[in-house]
């Protein structure tokens, strides 16, 4: 999701889909959230509730401070920076979010660094400082994370900030992740965690090991294409029996933090075409009868095939209208670049492997 290179896509689509005056504020009233305060712990394998926002994004609490001060995040493999907002930011989106007050911490301690990261649909910027984070029962002691004095671009968007879980190496800030932070204390067993994003309720992602009632058959296996960054080779994207992106190998960035599936502009566009989509404004539509007869789309990583069926690549706005979830990345990539959000991952279990490099993916129950 963050990070110079990663486009935050889910946001802007949701502020078009949901632009209906106090939509989105009635949907949230609706659905009223309190996480249950006990992660379980089975084998060390921590389970943490994740809350899905219109398959738009997905957030989970977390504390920072003492006492501890609850946040929702997004909790994202695409970027590596742990931030919320600080009491002195008053830009229109910190209004809606709830703001660190550090003055009623007795573990932070600020730093003089400043900050900022750039991203697909706006930026923030702010600084530096350590303290005390919480995900369920882990606790990252003087975790160095930010803090935003200015945000553009997330007015509306239900969250107030972001959990990196990509390498170190991805990190703008120079900061080492939480995760890093968790496996180095020896607070998680294995250097593992997973994701299952569903369209219901019961969204979790895990820390320490996987639970393997969250997916069926055998996780598929998938070397990193460099340790330090989410990304995996992908053989081809394919539509009934028909090569239509990815046609010589590519590479795919497998992020919770985005919401949709990111391509390159010309393939993005000839995939509109052979389902039959037109544009209007910044989305491109579907007759929502043809979900039923449209074809799946199989992405073959490592020889194995995923197929996305229609129901899956197809979302249907406010007004009752369907909408690809396909989209251009505005990111220019020097090889030909997949990014594979939550539409793929409501599909497939995820499991994100540190300590041997790797990414397993299965069919989510």
């Amino acid at each position: 999701m963050v990070g110079e290179r990663i486009p935050l896509a889910k946001v802007k689509t949701m502020r078009k889909t949901y632009s209906e005056k106090n939509m989105l504020n009635s949907f949230l009233k609706e659905h009223a959230y309190r996480v249950s305060q006990i992660s379980s712990r089975g084998s060390k394998i921590t389970i943490h509730p994740l809350r899905n926002i219109m398959d738009m994004l997905y957030v989970g609490n977390i504390t920072i401070g003492t006492p501890p001060q609850e946040f929702q995040v997004v909790f994202d493999t695409g970027s590596s920076e742990l931030w919320v907002p600080s009491i002195f930011c008053n830009s229109t989106a910190c209004s809606t979010q709830v703001r660190f007050r550090h003055l009623e911490s007795s573990t932070f301690r600020p730093t003089q660094k400043t900050f900022s990261i750039t991203y697909g649909s706006g930026s923030m910027k702010g600084f530096l400082a350590y303290d005390t984070v919480r995900i369920g029962d882990l606790v990252s002691t003087d975790q160095e994370f930010g803090l935003s004095v200015a945000e553009y671009g997330f007015e509306g968007i239900p969250f107030d900030g972001v959990l990196g879980l990509n390498y170190a190496d991805m990190s703008s800030i120079g900061a080492i992740p939480i995760f890093d932070n968790l496996n180095n204390q020896g607070a998680i067993s294995e250097p593992v965690f997973a994701f299952y994003l569903s369209k219901a309720k019961g969204s979790v992602v895990m820390f320490g090991g996987v639970d393997k009632s969250y997916y069926q058959g055998t996780l598929n296996w998938v070397p990193l294409i460099h340790a330090g960054d989410w990304s995996v080779h992908m053989d081809r994207i394919s539509m009934k029996r028909k090569v239509i992106a990815c046609s010589g190998g590519c590479e795919a960035l497998v992020d919770t933090g985005t919401s949709l599936i990111l391509g390159p502009t010309r393939l993005v566009n000839n995939i509109q075409k052979l389902i039959g989509a037109t544009p209007r404004g910044s989305e491109h539509y579907v007759s929502c009868f043809a979900v039923n007869t449209l074809p799946s789309i199989i992405f073959t990583i490592n020889d194995i095939n995923y197929p996305v069926p229609a129901r899956a690549y197809i979302l249907k706005d406010s007004r009752g209208h369907c909408y690809t979830t396909f989209k251009a990345n505005t990111e220019s990539t020097s090889t030909e670049t997949w990014i594979l959000g939550d539409v793929f991952l409501r599909r497939y279990f995820s499991v994100f492997d540190r300590g041997n490099d790797r990414i397993g993916l299965a069919r989510a129950v």
